[in-house]
């Protein structure tokens, strides 16, 4: 018989054992310890928080209503360790970042025109959105065709919003070191906006 700990992580509600409770605990702090120096610790720490609690519920199932230890130590090792994105040991263990992560396909928020569909292809391919749409304005011309396809991928595509989304959309791996970067960038061009 083991004691579980209810905790919220991302805006859900988990059962946790006790133990797994304990090691969760020890990473959040070592991470918030890490990400001390950094100005949107907060958004970061939060975004990680949304991911792991991601990861923490397609591990569970009808039959399984309890986070275990072997749960936590594998989305541990899926984020990475917090001593990874430490600026101070400058990202010694950087090749762990190399391996590609899931791509799923999203409408592009952030560099749309229309809908993002157009955006969203690009990231996806890895090639600029402007030939994306160059392409659909052609098949639209050619027949209309390009407008029906543009239309049923729009209903038919999520749009990227979270910070772990952005991240699949360009195939990049959604780990610590990723959700820093991507929140970094996202705070300068805030920054940037807001003092033009």
């Amino acid at each position: 018989m083991k004691i579980t700990v209810s905790i919220n992580l991302g805006g859900y509600s988990f059962n946790i054992d006790e133990d797994a409770y304990t090691e969760l605990k020890r990473y959040l702090k070592s991470l918030e310890f890490n990400l001390a120096g950094e100005e949107s610790s907060a958004e970061i720490i939060s975004d990680i928080e949304a991911r792991m609690a991601e990861l923490f519920r397609a591990r569970l199932t009808g039959y399984k209503q309890v986070i275990t230890i072997t749960d936590v130590r594998d989305v541990i090792a899926v984020m990475g360790n917090p001593e990874d994105i430490s600026d101070k040991e400058g990202m010694s263990s950087g090749a762990k970042f190399t391996e590609p992560g899931a791509h799923r396909m999203y409408r592009d928020p952030d560099r749309r025109i229309i809908g993002g569909v157009c955006a969203g292809i690009g990231a996806f391919w890895q090639i600029e959105p402007w030939i994306v749409r160059v392409i659909f304005i052609a098949v639209a011309m050619a027949g209309g065709l390009g407008i029906l396809v543009y239309l049923i991928l729009y209903i038919v595509l999520p749009e990227a919003r979270t910070t772990a989304q952005k991240i699949e959309m360009k195939g990049d791996p959604v780990n610590i070191h990723n959700i820093k970067e991507a929140v970094k960038r996202e705070f300068d061009n805030v920054r940037k906006n807001m003092n033009l």
